[in-house]
């Protein structure tokens, strides 16, 4: 199936069965492997992306689904060689461990980010519940975005 789609604001044009999964068309055929594959299932959001500005989870949703549409990936979060605000909170705060999850974990904060730019600590959490970290370092994953945002310790200072 000839597709076309827009990659990290590049028009690409594929020749793929149109049920392939999104991760795979991104990683093997595109040759981005920041996007990971965790589960396989749409569980644990480590192949997270946006697709048209709304994150999805590429390993299960088939490629025909980006046709047209633009995909972005943890590559195309960074501009002119600068890294994401996000990303460079991610290594300010040390945030990952094995860094398996971190590019899904930035992608769905960044969609967070980018519709409320000012989230409470609790909007912080329930945006990021879908992405599964085995390292277990939420509490630091919450810290970076509170930074990106400016609501360190938005908590106490709610009186919370």
């Amino acid at each position: 199936m000839a597709l076309r789609l827009t990659v990290n604001g590049e028009a690409r044009s594929l020749e793929v069965d149109g049920d392939t999964p999104l991760l795979w068309v991104v990683r093997d055929e595109l040759g981005l492997k920041g996007t990971k594959f965790g589960c396989g299932a749409g569980l644990c959001g480590a192949c997270t992306v946006h697709l048209n500005g709304q994150p999805v989870r590429s390993c299960s949703t088939p490629v025909e689904m980006a046709a047209g549409a633009e995909v972005t990936t943890i590559e195309g979060l960074s501009e002119g060689g600068q890294l994401h605000a996000l990303q460079q909170a991610w290594i300010d705060h040390n945030v990952p461990q094995c860094g398996y999850c971190q590019s899904g974990q930035i992608m769905s904060a960044a969609h967070l980010l980018a519709n409320n730019p000012t989230p409470s600590r609790d909007d912080i959490v329930a945006a990021m519940t879908g992405n599964l970290c085995r390292c277990g370092t939420y509490s630091r994953i919450v810290a970076a975005v509170e930074s990106v945002a400016g609501t360190a310790g938005s908590a106490e200072k709610e009186g919370a």
